[in-house]
């Protein structure tokens, strides 16, 4: 009977499950696994630094909503990928995490990478780890945590594979590889809530739809749009969840942030339907600077623990989103609902003052770049199909104050953990899930920094991706926060480093940009040369992006 070893029996599991791509970087505890996805095909982008490996798994499953693997070694190959875990976990992205580490026959030697336990380190920022200790045992196990990473609330597993393990063999028709491996998870609400939630919104004056990337994840965009259009209720939106309604469709408010500008009396919102949205640091927690505090909240969540945890709901629905909003939209036709133009006015009066507010930033003529222009620029110059990642604590959210996306799971950025340094890997990842796609990464120069030789990646993988980087040499979120409290500048300027010089030398495309006038030709040129490109864009580090200091505020 033939043999097959237990790297060939994961392989083979994987690709069961659907796995066509996988993002790693070699070590010898993993070299049974690089045979046996070459042997059938099955493509490893090969990163430079295994974080950037593990951001490429997420930026695969953020943007293509599906399952991510990462392959890592043993020892400082699995520390070097944890940040990535821990904010995968903190997102609820669905990545596997494949860990090489030492043999089991090596246990307690003192042996090279291993003294150290990787499953009980991945523990508290995991759904699931365990180590897989028997060959015959892998198929099982590999199931098992694919279910569990792609099962509502999804997140992060990791799997632990000693080196004798991964290099036994067994008898091929000994194991047997599951038949069903994934498991679609779909919670329905009761009717009961329906009926009270349907009563609330209608009997709102000034309601509002919270979409969060829970309501991405479940796939409801056109149920989304159907009950917006049905009952006049304008959406706002964050994360992935940014295009679940365009940016130009007329019932659409902007991000979760932009409800801070409804702030006049009887202008703010007295019901919200929030779907697939975490209450937390992009609601500012229980503050009532975006949903009021006498507002109504009708939470749809998949985790009830997530319900009421950080303020009173009136209506809890432990659901999926699409489940939700389809039994809504049943009940929904059978009524009449109330003309909001008035409503729909004031969201809109919102979005032009602040527009007006920050318009003066594009008359700048004079370098250096307002960082508003540049983010301007950008947006005007992007196909509309164009997956943009943000990376960076003050260069995201500029751009959030101008992304239009038609399509979702289109923006991906920031989430709770706060990492910067994941822009060029979360791009690597979202090129690989959509390669005839667009995609435009947006990073602070000290974001960059983090894992900068990825751009010898994107070139040797030929991942057209383009990356500006908005350069003010300063680790500007830092250095506004010692500003605000009054302390001396110190620890935070950054030197005016070429980047474009640094990605050319690492086998991709780079140019300088000093006048606003420039940027926005230099990104379509950089689309249409279909290379990976860096773009250094020189910019102002005084502004302040409006968000930010909105979150200051909050503390102070």
């Amino acid at each position: 009977m033939a043999q097959i070893t237990g790297g060939e029996l994961l392989v083979r599991t994987l690709a069961r499950a659907g796995v066509e791509t996988v993002f790693g970087l070699h070590g010898a505890h993993l070299e049974t696994i690089f045979q046996a996805c070459a042997a059938r095909r099955i493509p490893i982008v090969d990163t430079r630094h295994e974080v950037a490996a593990g951001h490429a798994a997420e930026g695969y499953a953020r943007a293509a909503r599906r399952l991510g693997v990462a392959l890592v070694t043993a020892g400082p190959g699995f520390t070097n990928c944890i940040t990535s875990l821990a904010n995968a976990y903190l997102d609820r992205t669905p990545v596997l995490y494949i860990s090489g580490s030492a043999a089991l026959r090596d246990a307690e030697t003192n042996t090279l990478q291993a003294g150290i336990d990787q499953v009980a380190i991945a523990r508290p920022i995991a759904k699931w780890a365990h180590a897989i200790t028997v060959p015959a045992q892998i198929p099982r196990l590999v199931a098992h945590a694919v279910r569990v990473a792609t099962s509502a609330p999804t997140g992060p597993v990791l799997l632990d594979m000693p080196m004798d393990v991964l290099t036994a063999t067994v008898e091929e028709d000994s194991v047997h590889i599951p038949e069903t491996i994934g498991v679609d998870t779909r919670p329905a609400p009761s009717a009961d809530r329906i009926e009270e939630a349907l009563r609330l919104l209608a009997e709102g004056q000034r309601p509002i739809i919270l979409a969060g990337a829970g309501a991405w994840q479940a796939d409801c965009a056109a149920e989304l749009r159907a009950f917006a259009e049905l009952t006049g209720i304008p959406v706002f939106s964050d994360f992935q969840a940014h295009g679940l309604l365009p940016s130009d469709h007329p019932l659409y408010g902007g991000t979760f942030h932009k409800l801070a500008d409804l702030g006049a009396p009887g202008s703010r919102p007295d019901v919200a339907l929030a779907l697939g949205v975490r209450f937390g640091l992009f609601t500012l927690g229980s503050s009532d600077r975006l949903v009021p505090a006498a507002a109504k909240v009708i939470h749809v969540e998949v985790d009830p623990k997530e319900i009421g945890k950080l303020r009173d709901v009136s209506v809890a629905i432990p659901a999926d989103s699409r489940e939700t909003l389809r039994a809504l939209l049943a009940k929904a036709r059978t009524q009449r609902w109330p003309d909001r133009a008035a409503w729909h006015k004031s969201v809109a009066d919102a979005r032009t003052a602040r527009r007006a507010r920050l318009s003066e930033a594009l008359q700048r003529s004079a370098p250096p770049i307002h960082p508003y222009q540049a983010v301007s620029a950008i947006v005007d110059a992007i196909p509309d199909n164009t997956i943009v990642v943000g990376d960076g604590a003050e260069a995201y959210h500029w751009m959030n104050e101008v992304i239009r996306q038609k399509h979702p799971g289109s923006y991906i950025t920031h989430g709770f953990l706060g990492a910067v340094g994941f822009g060029l890997g979360l791009a690597i990842g979202a090129q690989t899930a959509h390669p005839k796609r667009p995609v435009l990464c947006l990073a602070g120069d000290g974001a960059i920094g983090f894992t900068i030789a990825e751009f010898d990646t994107l070139a040797r993988h030929r991942l057209p991706v383009v990356v500006v980087v908005m350069n003010n040499r300063s680790w500007a979120a830092s250095q506004h926060f010692q500003e605000m409290i009054g302390n001396p500048v110190t620890g935070t300027r950054l030197s005016d480093a070429r980047y474009d010089e640094v990605a050319r030398g690492l086998g991709c495309e780079g140019r300088r940009i000093v006048d606003a006038k420039e940027l926005a030709p230099a990104v379509r040129q950089a689309f249409a040369s279909g290379k990976p490109t860096c773009l250094n864009v020189e910019i102002d580090v005084a502004p302040m992006p409006p968000e930010l200091a909105l979150l200051a505020s909050r503390h102070s």
